[in-house]
């Protein structure tokens, strides 16, 4: 079976989109070949900055041929229907064969396809994968019509076997495939001819080409560690970068410079922000102090002079990047001196947050009225955290923030300290944005947890009041990401907090909302819960089951707690069989109230009770009650979901030994009341109609 090796040899494809390339190039191929027929043992697919790749191996020489019958139109059918199917089977009447079917005789087509060798396959495909190649951006050069994300220079497309390579012929748009590569473009740009992918990999490593994406990033690793310990520092992790600089270069070279003396004094964050940003530099800090003291950046060749001239050139460049950065740092302490934090907020008044919803300063108003809502739920100082959502957007009018937007919030704690403002306020400064995301550290500080609650809070409420919710997967305000931060922000806080309350409290700052939107807006949170709780491993059911109980939703944190307690019992074996036991209960109850016209929800009286398995489930019942009521109240769920799981033996029992439908219509009306007592008992902790199985 023969190896096919294919390589897109082009000018630089940027570095973001080359990962996802090489991965749809791989897809669109082997998704090809497989459909024609080919199978294969495993495929590869590589990236560098000038190069996609794909290595298969274990091809099929040629598809299998394939017999394919099939049926037709009546014997007897107008010539039309014949004309038509002889058109799509590509044969003539008298090849056609005539079977009995229920109907009578009908018409059959037997065609065999004969099978296709590799070569005129692949190349088919591979035309096609090039042709419809999806690019995010491409772009088309001198006359031809072929679009590519830069301009492609040549095809390699060969399959080797025992016997040797052999091209694979195609022309697209003037480029003819053939069996050459080239090496890196300033230190080997020669080209080679190649005979197998593992001769390619080869020769590329020896043309200063590093094939594999992983093994650029783990050399560039390896060397910028080494570097920075040799010299008793560390470079500051970055997998988004080191991904990226990877893509930058084909042999990667690592290099460390100095960062001048004058910048040192800038806060680490700006220095790390701005040489990444800029010049796709790694900071180098300081373990002991925390200091960006060196930078380590990545060229894409060797040079005589051991990089000292690319270093240069870069530090050149970096200077007068870091000295607009020394210059805001050094403006924005100086209004902060001047005019304090909130004096640096003022032009927010002027900056339009949404339309509907006013400028950034009056936004900044309703969290600071929703945080003295907050505040004593969260345990923090009413005043301070008030003070505090005064002042936390106002890095927002920094030229710091407005250079670099993704240093809001670590900025804000720098002037709130510069200001002398109380450090728990400059640490809601940084906090209250977060959680950003699922991995992202949630404020425990009560100041940080209350403002970071109403800034979330501010935002669901804001934009529930003018109707603009998420809608299918386009949520443009990051509404759902708002939702999951407010519940993260209760639960691993572990408050139990009236959420309605506080919603109801935001929605009163916009004077057209209703208190539908309330209720539909704690709804859109528990959808989100839902989905939280269930990558969390919790049943969709489970949940179902809590929330249906419509009392105690609005408390987050006791909605967690009930559905974790309810889900523990019932992976016990009295938990799961309860559920049969009060379905039946409840079928029973149900279908006897549509009969008769009437709810049997009192009454239940255990002198009327006749067998022993009677008398003891009115006890066990009345046991269940006396357990579950004060551990509801006490919040101890586990004991309440034990409490009803206990029911499970009496209820079995009860139901063995007993018919329901007595007789005696006292018997009868008694005993569907009992049964009414075993649904509201249960129904007491969980909707259990909604537990599946």
């Amino acid at each position: 079976m023969p190896d096919l090796l294919i390589e897109l040899f082009s000018e630089e494809i940027p570095a973001r989109m080359q990962s996802r390339a090489a991965a749809d190039l791989k897809k669109l191929v082997t998704d090809g070949l497989v459909e024609a027929g080919l199978t294969y043992a495993g495929a590869a697919a590589f990236s560098t900055p000038r190069r996609l790749t794909l290595a298969v191996e274990g091809l099929l020489t040629e598809s299998p041929a394939v017999r394919e019958e099939r049926k037709g139109p009546r014997v007897d059918a107008p010539e039309k229907a014949l004309d038509g199917f002889l058109r799509s089977t590509g044969l003539t009447k008298d090849q056609l064969e005539a079977r009995d079917d229920t109907k009578g005789q009908v018409w059959f087509a037997v065609i065999d396809k004969a099978g296709r060798p590799a070569t005129e396959i692949v190349a088919e495909v591979l035309e096609g994968a090039i042709r419809n190649f999806p690019w995010p951006k491409s772009m088309r050069w001198g006359a031809g019509t072929l679009r590519w994300v830069r301009p492609l220079h040549s095809i390699l497309c060969i399959l080797t076997d025992d016997a040797g390579a052999e091209v694979v012929p195609m022309d697209v748009d003037g480029i003819t495939s053939g069996d050459t590569s080239w090496g890196h473009r300033f230190m080997a740009p020669g080209a080679f001819k190649v005979t197998s992918f593992e001769d390619y990999e080869r020769q590329l490593k020896a043309a200063h080409v590093v094939l594999s994406s992983e093994e650029r990033a783990e050399h560039i690793w390896a060397d910028a560690t080494n570097m920075a310990f040799a010299q008793g520092l560390e470079v500051v992790e970055d997998k988004g970068l080191l991904a990226e600089v990877a893509g930058l270069v084909e042999w990667p070279v690592v290099l460390m410079g100095d960062i001048g003396a004058d910048f040192l004094g800038l806060p680490p964050e700006v220095l790390q922000t701005s040489m990444k940003e800029h010049q796709k530099f790694f900071s180098v800090r300081n373990p002991k102090t925390k200091r960006i003291e060196k930078f380590v950046t990545v060229a894409n060749r060797e040079t005589t002079d051991n990089g000292a001239t690319i270093l240069a050139g870069n530090q050149k460049v970096l200077s007068a990047r870091l000295s607009d950065a020394k210059f805001f740092w050094e403006n924005d302490l100086r209004t902060v001196g001047t005019v304090g934090l909130a004096g640096m907020a003022a032009p927010l008044e002027h900056v339009t947050f949404q339309s509907a919803l006013g400028s950034e300063a009056q936004r900044i108003a309703r969290i600071a009225a929703l945080a003295r809502e907050i505040a004593p739920v969260v345990g923090a100082d009413v005043d301070l955290a008030e003070r505090a959502a005064t002042v936390v957007k106002a890095d927002l009018a920094s030229e710091m923030v407005y250079e670099f937007p993704e240093l809001q919030g670590v900025m804000g704690r720098y002037y709130a300290e510069a200001a002398g403002l109380d450090p728990a306020v400059a640490a809601a400064c940084e906090e209250h944005y977060s959680p950003l995301g699922p991995s992202d550290d949630v404020p425990t500080a009560p100041v940080s947890v209350t403002v970071a609650l109403a800034d979330k809070l501010d935002t669901l409420t804001g934009f529930w009041a003018i109707d603009e919710k998420p809608t299918g997967s386009k949520d443009p305000f990051a509404l759902r990401r708002a939702a999951l931060g407010v519940i993260r922000l209760l639960l691993e806080n572990g408050l139990n907090v009236d959420l309605l309350a506080l919603i109801r409290a935001g929605l009163a700052q916009h004077s057209d909302a209703s208190d539908e939107v309330a209720v539909d807006l704690l709804g859109f949170i528990h959808d989100r819960l839902k989905v939280s709780l269930r990558d969390k491993g919790l049943r969709h059911d489970v949940i179902d089951a809590i929330l249906g109980l419509g009392t105690g939703n609005d408390d987050i944190k006791f909605v967690v707690d009930r559905a974790e307690a309810l889900q523990a019992v019932l992976g016990t074996e009295d938990g799961a069989n309860l559920i049969q036991g009060f379905k039946r209960a409840n079928n029973i109850l149900t279908q006897a109230e549509e009969k008769d016209g009437v709810e049997y929800s009192y009454g239940a009286d255990i002198k009327f009770a006749e067998a022993a398995e009677e008398k003891a489930l009115f006890a066990a019942l009345d046991a269940a009650d006396a357990a579950i009521a004060p551990a509801m109240k006490a919040e101890d769920f586990a004991a309440a979901m034990q409490a009803m799981a206990e029911l499970r033996g009496p209820i079995d029992a009860f139901f063995e030994a007993v018919q329901v439908n007595a007789e005696s219509e006292i018997v009868r009306r008694n005993r569907l009341n009992l049964l009414s007592r075993i649904r509201q008992t249960c129904l007491s902790v969980a909707d259990l109609t909604r537990i599946e199985g």
